[in-house]
């Protein structure tokens, strides 16, 4: 069949190949999401559609079918109307799809077939689709090659590569890196390069390919390589793919020197020179050689053997240990050998010309043998070094000493050389006897190790010396020690939890776990403090408030592990220092103060009462107030709050203010308290007379009046309050025919007829009326005067206005008034006769008739006075004055309010 094929750019694009024979051919890649295009099976086969050129009505529906849902059938959705391919939910991962690495891999829907055409990178989709009705059925073979994304990076398959490299390999040599990067993806995605990220000036990396494509790494020597001076290279190996952009794996690279045998043995010296003693004992040990290679294992074995100049009789005379290079005496010296002989020992190692050095020995010959001297210890002795515990008391015995001459023919003494607390003695009644003790006590952390020699010499001038060593043991004598007694911490309060505070550390100068030191904390420590006991790491668990506590001090301790263990103690002391964390607080949320009013100005009021628990600067607190600030004012440092000018109750009874208190922290806080001052009343307003309204106004009184009658009334307000308010009335001054006629009520200001008025009692009637408070520690008062005319009528008005304005002369009245109302009748003695008590029973009858009617009277005329009495409430008009109508209006307190 002809397959065609089309060709589109991008990664939604794909491209197809189709033939009448059944089969078509797309692409995409992988990794893309759900719903992407692939093909349109009925127009790529050229099937007619809906819309072609044929009626509807004659086109009968196609139908696409997957012959069936294998692997491949996952990955795609076929829409059966109108032939669609499209992706489905399920990624295509194409690492995932075809693992093989070789050849086409092909996953189908039904079976898997191979094409010759197609590229060893290849990843193909394989579908069955059946087209239906019989009309344009078909198999169709669909295939889908899935492109392949950088969507992996190079990846090696261990994490540390090891490479050994001889350091006598000459420059350009390359060595293949085992391991190499691996990466799914195909192609250029797949590992490209690869680099070193530290060359140290010797490597470089090439990359060598197969004929499978394969990329190997390969190391190689840019420069001369000395284990001797450097052994071993780590750096790290970096892959990297060609995708754009391109993804990259590591993986450390260990490149280690491996030895030749580049180095030869040396000696340190060209010639060693000895003296012996003819009268030395077999086995005697003469000198020692060394020479050191500096090659690895086998290359740096050393072999000590002697020169074929060596005399035969100087090699029976010396022996030379092969591997350990020491000479030692193997034979007796006598009279016939040699004074001087001349050693030269080969240092051999494997392919090097051997190193020389020349050991001359000399022999001192002796006639007489040297002092012996045998030590016996009584102190742990091993190999010739004697162990003490230090603390050991004064006098403690090390070893006995027994110094004598073999040949008993010598006066042989002896003493000790070397520095220490050391005595050697003799030991008494014994000749030969010595005994070697301290002197004061060992300290182990003063020295660990004496090193102390038994001299012995004959009259001769001969000595031998016997060496010792006193290795000092430590003991759990030291108590650990603080660097600081006394330590003095701070933190902040409102810390983290956790919180750390200090590192304690101390100091043990004992050895080993005597010397291993754990801290804890006192019973003194609060419980929410806690302290490592490995790192000495103190720290607080809970937050600190310093307004609950600013102070604590506790105890700490260090402990040795010794047996027993030994502590020392030290001091914490913790400050916590101040956060503003503490709003200003009035000791009352309300203040109320009561104040007289005509208070003078800049008076102190009260005292506003404010705390901060915080301290310092964020302790600080200044008041001010919020309203009312052009009346009051309060003094920031002492809270006393002050009027700037005098208050006036009749004016505003009473006054609330807002004070807040900021306190002197960044930021800063506050708080607000209400202040309610209250005016209380003085007597500074005398009673004001409001009727009646004029000492000029006068009253018709009829003659034919009845006594009880009222016949006017005295009314009076005063803008005080409280007792200062009270008023009562009295008359202090008359004028008139008969004066005595009226009376008025001290309490209500009415004004009765007491008695009957006569013929001869018509004229003008002049009261001047004392309207008086109950003012403290003075009461005030006002006067008024009422006129009254009795006649029948009023026939001359000027005249009577006349009268009213000549000044009367009347006399004035000491007498107070009384609030009390006292009886106006006197007791009438009682008569025994039945006459007077008919009458008095009559009498008694009228009376009450008349005093129930003006009850009934009064009571009209006290609601008639509480009504205008409270529409002249708080008003103020002159005394003896006029009325001024305007001053009668009510005029509103405003009260300003938060």
């Amino acid at each position: 069949h002809l397959l065609l094929f089309l060709l589109f750019v991008g990664p939604f694009n794909c491209f197809a190949s189709y033939s009448r024979a059944t089969e078509l051919f797309y692409s995409l890649n992988e990794g893309l999401p759900a719903g992407v295009l692939i093909g349109s099976l009925a127009r790529d086969l050229q099937l007619p559609t809906a819309g072609g050129q044929h009626p509807a009505s004659l086109q009968p529906p196609l139908s696409f079918t997957l012959a069936s849902h294998g692997l491949g059938g996952q990955y795609v959705q076929l829409d059966n109307h109108s032939g669609e391919l499209h992706t489905s939910a399920v990624e295509i991962d194409r690492e995932a799809l075809c693992m093989e690495s070789s050849g086409s891999t092909i996953l189908g829907a039904s079976a898997a077939v191979s094409s010759s055409s197609l590229s060893p990178e290849s990843c193909l989709l394989l579908l069955d689709v059946l087209v239906l009705p019989q009309e344009y059925f078909r198999l169709v073979k669909v295939k889908i090659a899935i492109r392949d994304v950088n969507d992996n990076a190079p990846r090696f398959p261990v994490p540390r590569i090891r490479l050994s490299v001889p350091e006598n390999a000459p420059v350009n040599t390359r060595l293949a890196i085992e391991h190499p990067a691996l990466d799914p993806d195909m192609g250029t995605n797949g590992v490209q390069t690869y680099r070193l990220r530290d060359n140290y000036g010797v490597f470089t990396l090439d990359v060598e390919e197969n004929e499978n494509g394969e990329r190997t790494p390969y190391l190689i020597v840019m420069g001369a390589l000395d284990r001797e001076t450097q052994d071993e290279y780590v750096t790290v190996i970096i892959a990297e793919d060609g995708g754009t952009p391109p993804l990259v794996g590591s993986a450390t690279l260990t490149i280690g020197i491996s030895d030749i045998n580049d180095n030869c043995p040396q000696f340190n010296d060209s010639q060693l020179n000895v003296t012996l003693y003819g009268n030395s004992s077999l086995g005697t040990h003469v000198a020692a050689v060394h020479a050191a290679d500096m090659d690895l294992g086998s290359n740096a074995e050393i072999t000590y053997s002697y020169s074929q100049k060596v005399p035969q009789p100087s090699r029976d005379l010396f022996h030379l240990n092969e591997s350990t290079g020491a000479i030692t005496l193997s034979t007796k010296v006598d009279g016939d050998t040699p004074r001087l002989h001349r050693l030269i020992i080969l240092g051999n190692g494997p392919g090097c010309i051997p190193a020389v050095i020349t050991v001359l020995v000399t022999i001192i010959k002796v006639m007489m043998r040297p002092p012996e001297v045998v030590p016996r210890f009584i102190a742990n002795e091993v190999e010739g070094v004697v162990y003490l515990k230090e603390l050991e008391p004064i006098n403690t015995p090390i070893a006995f000493f027994t110094i004598k001459d073999p040949d008993e023919k010598y006066k042989v003494s002896c003493y000790l050389d070397g520095d220490g607390p050391f005595r050697l003695s003799p030991y008494k009644p014994y000749n030969n006897e010595y005994l070697l003790e301290t002197t004061k006590p060992l300290d182990f952390e003063t020295q660990q190790l004496y090193e102390i020699s038994v001299v012995a010499w004959n009259s001769e001038g001969f000595h031998v010396k016997k060496v010792i060593k006193v290795q000092v043991l430590d003991d759990n004598d030291n108590s650990p020690v603080f660097s600081e007694q006394l330590i003095e911490l701070s933190i902040e309060e409102n810390n983290v939890p956790n919180a750390f505070l200090t590192k304690l550390h101390a100091v043990d100068a004992d050895s080993g776990e005597r010397g291993q030191v754990s801290y804890f904390l006192g019973p003194d420590a609060p419980s929410y403090f806690a302290l490592d006991k490995t790192t000495g790491v103190l720290t607080v668990s809970t937050q600190l408030d310093r307004e609950e506590k600013e102070k604590y001090r506790y105890t700490v301790k260090a402990v040795d592990s010794g047996f027993p263990p030994r502590e020392s103690i030290a001091t914490v002391t913790i400050t916590v220092l101040d956060k503003n964390d503490n709003s200003p607080r009035f000791i009352n949320k309300d203040f109320s103060f009561f104040v007289p009013e005509n208070f003078p100005g800049f008076g102190e009021i009260g005292v506003i009462s404010v705390t901060d628990a915080d301290a310092g600067q964020n302790g600080w607190v200044a008041l001010s107030v919020l309203n009312g600030s052009d009346i009051f004012v309060i003094d920031t440092g002492k809270g006393v709050l002050r009027a700037k000018v005098s208050l006036d109750r009749e004016q505003q009874s009473s006054y609330v203010l807002w004070i807040e208190a900021v306190d002197g922290g960044d930021p800063a806080l506050s708080s607000t308290a209400k202040i309610t001052i209250l005016l209380l009343d003085i007597n500074d307003n005398p009673p004001l007379v409001l009727f009646p309204q004029s000492n000029m106004s006068y009253l018709l009184v009829l003659p034919s009046t009845l006594p009880g009658s009222p016949i006017t009334e005295v009314y009076a307000v005063d803008k005080d309050t409280g007792m200062n308010a009270v008023i009562a009335y009295s008359i202090i001054g008359r004028r008139g025919p008969r004066p005595e006629s009226f009376r008025i009520d001290p309490k209500t200001g009415n004004i009765t007829l007491e008695e009957s008025l006569m013929q001869n009692d018509y004229g003008l009637y002049r009261l001047l009326v004392k309207v008086s408070d109950h003012g403290y520690p003075e009461p005030l008062h006002s006067t008024v005067m009422v006129n009254l005319f009795v006649n029948d009528t009023v026939s001359n008005e000027s005249y009577i206005e006349s009268l009213l304005r000549k000044e009367p002369d009347i006399s004035v009245e000491e007498k107070q008034p009384q609030i009390s109302i006292e009886p106006t009748h006197k007791k009438r003695e009682s008569a025994s006769c039945m006459p007077t008590l008919v009458a008095l029973s009559i009498i008694s009858l009228g009376s009450i008739a008349l005093v129930t009617g003006m009850g009934i009277y009064i009571c009209l005329r006290k609601g008639k006075k509480h009504h205008r009495a409270d529409e002249n409430l708080e008003v103020q008009i002159p005394l003896n004055g006029r009325i001024n109508l305007h001053m009668l209006e009510k005029k509103p307190v405003e009260i300003s309010n938060i």
